[in-house]
């Protein structure tokens, strides 16, 4: 027989979907998932005011801790210190010159399919780089397989396993539109994480620069208590990103959190900046149009697997992780143009 269902029988299934879906949801507490809006349980107010974001904010940098222990042997000193007190690590003239300028002038050379997303008036243009990528361009291939390189991003990202790699190009004032969301500061989840940026162009203080809070990578009293108050009502916020996990917060509430003001990334091309992007950080604004371009990285795994080295969901072969993530998550409309990373339009 055709026909709408009775509603007894929209009840009955009803009530199967919601029985499928929350044991999903509970088990979702021991993965990287942060959608307050998602998952009934993590946005939960009740569990929330009880400490349940907070539980697994403590808990994901308590085992993050414990495998960046292990993985020390990787830095010196000094760069460990730097890392412990601001959550980066900048390293300047990263690539002898004339390995600097044979990358710059491969990427440029190089044309491919890009995708693109729109975040207000800013156009961000990704390439991928997998294994046909660094075959065109093996100058980024002796940069992602350099002991340096390796060692800088296992470190901070407290995990023994090669991040996601790009060709990343921002475009800003690049057409009519809102701000580019990107511009508050944030953090981009509630757990260590790595991104980094190997800026192929120089970047002025006007021009978009990366910016960052010295030390907010910490999860100091102060920090895991506003991340508790921000968990409570994070799944009926204004804005989406603070919904999806990813809480943002005004620059006049630094102060209140120990923080100092931003630290502003105005640096020349073949500077290196390795950061835990649990510390709050943005894109400054551009006064003008501008363009830039980078080796952009980043490294994500689940947060609460105490080993440092293979993860089977997020570790993927060498030079073909971003490629897997890209097929797996399809955030990115395709541009049907081939293009390089340099292209202004």
């Amino acid at each position: 027989m055709g026909g709408a269902l009775p509603p007894s029988s929209k009840a009955i299934f009803s009530g199967a979907r919601q029985a499928i879906a929350a044991p999903l949801a509970a088990a979702a507490l021991v993965t990287g998932a942060k959608s307050f809006e998602a998952n009934p349980i993590l946005g939960s107010r009740l569990l929330n005011e009880r400490g349940l974001h907070a539980a697994r904010v403590a808990l994901s940098h308590r085992v993050a801790e414990a495998r960046r222990a292990r993985l020390a042997h990787l830095l010196g000193p000094a760069d460990r210190a730097s890392f412990a007190r601001d959550g980066f690590i900048l390293r300047e003239n990263f690539l002898p010159q004339a390995s600097f300028a044979a990358l710059v002038a491969q990427v440029k050379a190089y044309r491919a399919p890009t995708r693109e997303i729109v975040q207000g008036d800013t156009v961000n243009r990704k390439l991928v780089v997998d294994g046909a990528f660094l075959k065109a361009v093996p100058a980024l291939a002796e940069v992602l397989t350099s002991a340096d390189w390796r060692a800088l991003l296992r470190y901070v990202g407290a995990v023994d396993a090669d991040p996601a790699v790009y060709i990343q190009t921002l475009l800003r004032h690049a057409r009519a539109g809102p701000a580019d969301p990107q511009t508050a500061f944030h953090a981009d989840t509630f757990h260590p994480n790595v991104k980094a940026w190997l800026f192929l162009t120089d970047v002025a203080a006007e021009g978009g620069p990366f910016v960052y809070v010295p030390g907010s990578h910490r999860l100091t009293p102060e920090r895991l208590a506003w991340e508790q108050q921000k968990s409570v009502t994070a799944r009926y916020a204004a804005d989406s990103d603070t919904r999806q996990g990813s809480f943002r917060i005004d620059t006049h509430e630094l102060g209140a959190l120990g923080l100092p003001p931003p630290h502003v990334f105005a640096v020349p091309a073949n500077s290196l900046v390795v950061a835990d992007t649990f510390g709050f950080h943005a894109r400054g604004p551009s006064r003008d149009p501008s363009l830039r371009v980078e080796v952009f990285a980043l490294g994500k795994r689940r947060p609460f697997m105490p080993w440092r080295g293979y993860d089977p969901i997020t570790t993927a072969a060498r030079g073909n992780a971003a490629a897997l993530l890209w097929r797996m998550k399809k955030i990115f409309g395709a541009c049907d143009k081939n293009l390089s990373a340099f292209d202004g339009g």
